[in-house]
């Protein structure tokens, strides 16, 4: 399988990735008993994640999908976020729950959030299941958080690398030559 000599190691194994997500379920099933939830996921990358984090969670919610591009096909995020699909629900005085697969920079999802606070929910709080803080330049609050992550390019469990590598089941570092190929 070509895809997986394209990864130069394994960072969390598909077994890690199920455990940690479950954790996730319980701490916001706690957190949001007696509330109503409303899911916010932003595609595509977290797409994988969201599936399995949801029916780790058992409580009533509902799920919105959000498409915002800030990389295009580099590895590098433009600093230019662009609004590709918009909510379809209304979420003003909802508990808004943001299901992002990583957290870099903090620029992309530091917009969405002052966006998203701008239509009037009771709460706003993000989920990540991974946070690359060492890259971080903007400061994001992330309620839940999955693993911290090296300051490497990865790929696996819904994430890409030009629309590639989502299919695997764990979370793999891209060897660089991959996407510096000219």
């Amino acid at each position: 399988m070509i895809m997986i000599e394209d990864i130069e190691k394994v960072l969390y194994t598909e077994e890690e990735i199920q455990k940690k997500v479950e954790e996730l379920g319980r701490l916001i099933t706690r957190d949001y008993e007696r509330k109503n939830l409303f899911i916010i996921n932003v595609l595509k990358g977290s797409v994988v994640f969201l599936s399995d984090l949801i029916r780790s969670i058992t409580l009533p919610l509902s799920i919105d999908f959000m498409a915002i591009s800030s990389y295009g096909p580099s590895t590098q995020s433009s600093g230019v976020v662009r609004l590709v699909k918009d909510l379809e629900e209304n979420i003003n005085d909802k508990n808004v729950l943001v299901v992002e697969d990583i957290v870099d920079t903090g620029l992309t999802l530091n917009y969405l959030l002052k966006s998203l606070k701008a239509r009037g929910p009771k709460s706003i709080e993000v989920c990540t299941l991974l946070d690359k803080s060492i890259r971080r330049i903007v400061d994001v609050p992330l309620a839940y958080k999955g693993f911290d992550v090296p300051d490497v390019f990865v790929v696996g469990y819904g994430l890409d690398y030009d629309q590639r590598y989502r299919n695997l089941p764990f979370i793999g570092i891209l060897r660089p030559e991959i996407f510096t190929r000219t």
